[in-house]
This record gives structure tokens, sequence and C-alpha cells, in this order.
């Protein structure tokens, strides 16, 4: 189930309920989760309480994992939380939109989920997000846009739009 408790600062407009289920349902699958999994859209201070509350840490996040035991994970594989502001800021610096971006932030959650950690894996969840990310036609993913030096980001955006103009003439 997706709940939305979107900010009053940011319209709710672009993220349509049931299109985000059906995203979280076949990236679920692709990730290999059997269980459902529970999701939040709420906002930065929400965030904030839980990463403070969860994680020791008093700053907000975009995305927050909450793994159920294995016990019963065959029905209930966790819980994410996003933050649309957070999401909505890093949509707008990576020049997608924020339903994309909230796609990218619901992936990384479910790979958390999965068991797979970017801090501690050698990148194992790297190589597993970029394989998905290609999979559901999601642009740049979480973990390489975080580890992408600036001027490769750059160097890429400029070959992108060259690429896009040469294929319009």
């Amino acid at each position: 189930m997706i709940t939305i408790e979107p900010p009053s600062s940011l319209s709710n407009s672009a993220l349509s309920k049931a299109g985000l289920t059906r995203f979280l349902n076949r990236a679920r699958s692709s990730v290999g989760l059997e269980g459902e999994v529970d999701v939040l859209l709420a906002d930065d201070s929400t965030l904030q309480q839980l990463n403070r509350a969860f994680r020791g840490k008093n700053k907000p996040t975009d995305v927050l994992s909450f793994p159920t035991p294995d016990e019963i994970s065959q029905t209930h594989a966790g819980d994410l939380a996003v933050s649309l502001e957070t999401a909505a800021r890093q949509a707008a610096a990576y020049g997608h939109d924020l339903r994309d971006e909230v796609r990218i932030l619901l992936l990384h959650g479910l790979l958390h989920l999965s068991g797979l950690d970017h801090e501690t894996d050698d990148g194992e969840m790297a190589a597993r997000e970029a394989e998905l990310r290609c999979e559901l036609r999601l642009p740049t993913t979480l973990i390489e846009r975080v580890h992408a030096p600036k001027a490769k980001k750059r160097l890429t955006q400029t070959w992108a739009a060259t690429s896009i103009r040469g294929r319009r003439a």
C-alpha cells in the first residue's frame, strides 16, 4: 500500500498512486522480494523524525528502508519512507520529473529491503541497481549519481544532448 502525505509546498499531481503501485510491484518482482511493501510518501520533517528515531541521524533523507524479520518476509518484505520534498529537489537537480525520482528512490529502497547495502558490499548493490534501472527504464540510479564525479556527469549530459540533437538532424 502506498500512502501519500504530500507537503503543502508540493503538488502531488505528477504522482499517481495507481501508477506508483504498478511500478512498485514490478520493481519488487524484479528485485526478487516476495512479500508486500508498504510505502509512505511524506515530507522532510517526517523523514527527519524517522531518521533520528531509527538511525540516530537528526537530518532529513530521501529514502528509508525498514526490513521485516525473515519469519514474515514472505508475506511482508518491509516498509519504505520517501521524502517528496527531497525527491523534488533531486529531480530538479538531475533534470527529470518527480515521478521518476520517486521511482528511483523506491527501487533503491527495495534493494535495501532485499538485503543489499551499498555502504558495505563493494559495489554489488550499485551493479544490481544499474541493471534494474535499465530493465525498469529509469534515469541514472541513486548510487550512480552519488559516486559519479561531477566532471563525468557533465560530460555524459553534454554527450546525451549532442546525441539527441544529432538524431533530430
